[in-house]
């Protein structure tokens, strides 16, 4: 972000329009199943993140020195690789929805939960020097392409609550450590991309701007699939085991579907990030600015 001055001042419209708009949309995502999706309170957050957004728009493209450089969106590979930045980011909902559903429906210890994730902490660091080399290599399309696909298998895995939690237990320690695989394959060509596709003066708040998306990312992920891991028990349980998908326990099958849909979101947003990957970055790096290893923001 720049140094959001204008006339000499901080420009405080435009940060707490943006703090108020950001608020607003994350309470409503993060409570919704309590306050009501269509309540007048659920509606009223709804109209406050409208309001304060096309407010903190409507000052940030009237100030020289605004909080949020707007104009850095024109180069469309920094606004491609900022957003798929921001998806898989918010793909992290993964791991709170997974690990909530197995101590909930199995049984399971924060310990014992937690040490299904160790094998993406360690895949992370192990392959983001893989990450530059890719980088190196074939640009950073390619690799950013490759690093959320792996990703997404290892979404897509753990979205598989139907099997007995012995079988869950084995198709998540593999599905967290692909998930930090691509995650690690991603990260430094995204970066690259990002940053080097912008002017030299404007690095800093390119930067900035990038690294927002990451926290952005991760808060609005987490919190739309908390949201919908909740709203989705409300189905009906017999109609659930109707379709004979769900093997084991039928007494948590609500949960496990719930665990599903919130899970498959964050598949659904690693879908998009590859799309704008695909559409936004071209195939060659750029040589105007050198690679800028990065580690991803997700469990960091």
């Amino acid at each position: 972000m720049s140094a959001a001055k204008a006339g000499g001042t901080f420009d405080w419209g435009g940060m707490v329009s943006l703090v108020v708009a950001l608020v607003a949309l994350n309470v409503y995502i993060s409570q919704g199943p309590l306050i009501g999706w269509l309540s007048w309170a659920g509606i009223g957050l709804i109209a406050a993140a409208v309001v304060a957004t096309l407010v903190f728009f409507g000052i940030e493209t009237s100030r020289n020195n605004p909080v949020l450089n707007l104009t850095l969106f024109r180069n469309s590979t920094f606004a491609g690789a900022t957003l798929s930045n921001f998806l898989l980011n918010g793909a992290a909902g993964t791991l709170i929805v997974s690990l909530g559903l197995v101590q909930v429906a199995a049984g399971m210890s924060s310990l014992q939960s937690g040490l299904l994730t160790l094998g993406y902490l360690v895949a992370i660091l192990a392959t983001i020097r893989v990450g530059e080399k890719l980088l190196q290599r074939f640009g950073p399309k390619r690799p950013m392409i490759w690093g959320s696909a792996i990703a997404g298998v290892g979404i897509l895995m753990t979205s598989m609550t139907f099997t007995l939690i012995g079988q869950y237990i084995v198709l998540s320690v593999i599905g967290f450590t692909l998930f930090g695989v691509g995650l690690g394959f991603y990260a430094t060509p995204s970066t690259d991309a990002a940053l080097s596709n912008v002017p030299d003066d404007e690095a800093g708040a390119a930067a900035g701007i990038y690294k927002m998306a990451s926290s952005l990312g991760n808060a609005i992920g987490v919190a739309v699939s908390a949201a919908l891991y909740v709203a989705a028990q409300a189905m009906d349980p017999a109609t659930i085991r109707s379709w004979g998908l769900f093997i084991g326990n039928q007494e948590n099958v609500g949960l496990r579907f719930g665990g599903a849909v919130g899970i498959l979101f964050n598949l659904l947003m690693v879908v998009v990030a590859i799309i704008a990957i695909m559409v936004t970055v071209p195939d060659e790096r750029s040589v105007k600015r050198p690679e800028v290893p990065a580690t991803p923001s997700i469990g960091s």
